[in-house]
């Protein structure tokens, strides 16, 4: 019997998503250039270039140092993602299972953010960084963890798709709107925007997401660590849920070295301002939102790893030719819209593979190992990018073949995993 979609269900969901997904464009657009605007290295380059120096207040880090500090964040998520995705499984009360976590999560990330950009020393924008992201790390993994909750899983490819529609209509608000209020009203104002989408957004998932009631298969399983359940994953007889969660952990390294570099390249290499920065990066996020919903449609009729291996044989071609091919504004347009199209045929179906591969009765858990595998990656592929653009010469450049290698190697990783394909909805 053919099972109706709930669309409605499925849309609301995605309104927590979106609260999550509006505050990262901004993160990752403004903070690396607030760290390194004043590098005299940079000033020279662009000068050299014929091209005119940005004006923005900033520190004068190096790349090396700058990534690594973006990176604290994730040093916290590593660990606290997966720790509060296990919990939240056990969590019932009157407020439900994951929306207590959202409620205590949410105020201290969106206050926190406000104050990012107001920070006049190193260690303040850090300090607000890591209360930032403590927050988002104690409701993103619940948040998420509704996929497995509220959909069987022949359904969840689809329901990431248009969730992951609903985060990509979030990220290109952050960076469309946010280029404009930074050029026009000054470094806070992306900031306070952001905050207040968050909260709207969240709000409305809160309001009227209907949690399942308490599912009693879940008393029976014992409360184990991420590390345990990591175990579980490394000593299965099928090693295929572990080569998802390395090739997780691969292609997250080659994106966040790209997403973290990303403004930085256009602001220190083709002499973009911040803004306009932001704005040329709405172009990755529209594309991932015009094919995250096709994405799940392809995934569901062709199965998820067929899928993802398609959109990383694109983004191996795509960013390898980024490195030579980028020289002004419209070839890096065309680079990221179509690199937007390919990742969402990886990440769209990413978390829905972990779930197959993974233990129905713990969903929070295994979402917690999927942070935990790409919070572990958003540490490495800065700081590794970063060291490298510093040994070779300051050159943003670099970070396209950065990514390109660390794609082609979760091609490989995939290779070792056995397709499950969904049933037919």
């Amino acid at each position: 019997m053919t099972t109706r979609f709930p669309y409605g269900k499925t849309f609301i969901v995605g309104f927590g998503f979106l609260s999550i997904s509006v505050l990262w464009p901004i993160f990752n657009s403004f903070i690396p250039i607030f760290l390194q605007a004043g590098n005299p290295e940079f000033e020279r380059q662009l000068l050299e270039a014929g091209r005119e120096i940005p004006q923005v207040t900033g520190f004068g880090l190096t790349p090396t140092l700058a990534f690594f500090v973006m990176t604290w964040d994730n040093i916290i998520n590593v660990f606290v993602q997966p720790w509060a995705g296990a919990k939240s499984d056990k969590t019932w009360n009157r407020f439900g299972r994951r929306k207590p976590w959202i409620l205590v999560g949410l105020p201290i990330a969106a206050l926190a953010l406000v104050f990012i950009p107001l920070a006049n020393t190193v260690f303040a924008i850090m300090i607000f960084i890591l209360i930032t992201n403590f927050g988002m790390a104690l409701f993103r993994s619940p948040t998420v963890a509704w996929l497995g909750d509220l959909f069987p899983t022949e359904q969840r490819s689809k329901a990431n798709g248009i969730i992951n529609l609903m985060g990509g209509i979030g990220a290109a608000i952050a960076l469309f709107g946010g280029g404009i209020l930074f050029d026009r009203l000054g470094r806070a104002a992306p900031f306070v925007a952001g905050s207040l989408i968050m909260i709207a957004m969240a709000s409305i998932a809160l309001r009227f997401v209907k949690e399942p009631k308490r599912i009693e298969v879940q008393d029976d399983t014992p409360e184990s660590s991420i590390f345990d359940n990591f175990k579980t994953v490394f000593r299965a007889e099928d090693r295929s849920g572990f080569f998802v969660l390395l090739a997780i952990l691969l292609w997250f390294m080659a994106y966040e070295a790209l997403q973290t570099g990303l403004s930085s390249f256009a602001v220190f290499t083709l002499g973009l301002t911040p803004g306009k920065a932001s704005i040329y990066t709405t172009l990755f996020a529209a594309s991932f939102i015009l094919f995250a919903l096709p994405s799940g449609l392809i995934a569901t009729k062709f199965g998820r790893r067929r899928t993802i291996n398609i959109g990383l044989s694109g983004l191996v071609i795509l960013f390898a030719g980024g490195f030579f091919l980028i020289r002004e504004p419209i070839t890096f347009a065309v680079i990221l819209v179509l690199g937007g199209i390919c990742w969402a045929l990886v990440n769209v179906n990413s978390l829905p593979l972990v779930y197959d591969h993974g233990d129905e009765r713990k969903i929070g858990a295994y979402t917690g190992l999927y942070y935990f595998a790409s919070q572990s990656a958003a540490v490495l592929g800065p700081v590794l990018s970063g060291a490298l653009v510093d040994t070779l010469g300051d050159q943003y450049r670099w970070l396209w073949l950065f990514s390109a290698t660390f794609m082609a190697l979760a091609w490989f990783s995939m290779m070792r995993v056995t397709e499950k394909k969904p049933a037919s909805i």
